[in-house]
């Protein structure tokens, strides 16, 4: 029996803020809706971050903890938002663009139930949104992973996968140029010199420079044409790239063969790695916040340079690695490449 999809598990109907909702909003939304976290997403619709009860309560241990008995009391109960929570929220100005958890991670549509699993007990979340074209479209919680399980009947080409989830499940709950034109038809081949010609004849009476002009007008129209074609074939390769990097997922074997790249640059005297290059397009703001730079760059990476952002957090910030992204190159003077540089120079 095949695995389930994302798209089969997701909750489709998603309640989510934009990054200028205030914190007391959120927290009323999550009241009234019973849930736990929500995404934020850009006016595209495209996911940027997440914003939890956690979130909300700040980052004191002590304070998280004590309030997360009184959060879930409350949604538990039904009551109305206390007036005494909304007031420890601090600075009561804030908005998700200052509380929320970025960069975040995705999938898509055709995930499989034990990939998303294996992505929830990665990067140690509770949820991951679901996206289609960069865009939001539904959003896949513990929870759904667990209801699926129960629904599976017990065949015995199941029971492996199952066995896998349950598994994983319990680790999400311990850590919580231009081509070559082609001949015209008619034309010699390279391989093939054309035979020798008799000298050429007198030109013709009624020649004129206008028809030269016409020769002219007709090639510059056919190498306009060519570099449209050659523009739209480079643009839609970064489409695809794009579309790749939201839907690859980094694994434990690919992040320790880059990390061990990384070391064999040190070997050979290098300061630092390039961990990834891709379109500035996988920016939910196409790279301008890289390239001015902003300190919230790391709030717009999507897709993998998302994951590997959290992977450096995770693994190798606390060791005194760097992580810098820069753009490569800027084509018609916009944000071209973009490149993840991992440093450990002075």
């Amino acid at each position: 029996m095949a695995a389930m999809r994302a798209q089969e598990l997701m909750t489709r109907e998603v309640v989510a803020v934009g990054p200028d909702t205030p914190a007391q909003e959120i927290a009323r939304l999550l009241l009234e809706h019973r849930i736990s976290a929500v995404p934020v997403v850009d006016a595209s619709g495209a996911p940027i971050g997440m914003v939890s009860e956690g979130d909300l309560a700040g980052r004191n241990e002590a304070d998280r903890e004590a309030r997360r008995d009184w959060w879930l009391e409350l949604l538990s109960e039904g009551e109305a938002l206390h007036p005494d929570f909304l007031t420890s929220l601090s600075p009561p100005k804030r908005t998700a663009r200052d509380i929320m958890s970025a960069p975040v991670v995705t999938i898509d549509e055709a995930t499989a139930l034990p990939e998303i699993a294996r992505v929830l007990e990665e990067y140690r979340i509770k949820r991951v949104p679901v996206v289609r074209d960069g865009r939001i479209v539904g959003i896949v919680s513990r929870a759904d992973l667990v209801r699926a399980i129960s629904a599976e009947p017990p065949e015995p080409d199941t029971l492996h996968h199952r066995g896998l989830l349950s598994t994983a499940i319990a680790g999400i709950d311990r850590s919580f140029g231009f081509g070559r034109r082609r001949p015209a038809a008619g034309s010699p081949s390279p391989a093939q010199p054309s035979p020798a010609q008799p000298s050429p004849a007198p030109a013709e009476p009624g020649l004129t420079a206008a028809d030269f002009q016409g020769l002219v007008v007709d090639f510059k129209r056919r190498e306009a044409h060519e570099r449209d074609e050659a523009q739209l074939g480079a643009a839609e390769r970064r489409r695809q790239r794009v579309t790749e990097l939201i839907d690859h997922h980094i694994v434990e074997d690919g992040w320790l063969r880059l990390v061990h790249r990384a070391r064999e640059a040190a070997e050979h005297g290098g300061t630092e790695f390039m961990l990834l290059r891709f379109p500035s397009e996988l920016c939910s703001d196409g790279g301008r916040a890289i390239n001015a730079p902003l300190p919230n760059w790391p709030a717009t990476l999507r897709g993998e340079a998302a994951e590997i952002y959290l992977r450096w957090e995770r693994d190798l910030k606390p060791h005194g690695f760097h992580l810098a992204a820069r753009v490569l190159d800027f084509p018609s003077g916009f944000p071209g490449d973009i490149g993840l540089f991992l440093a450990w120079g002075e």
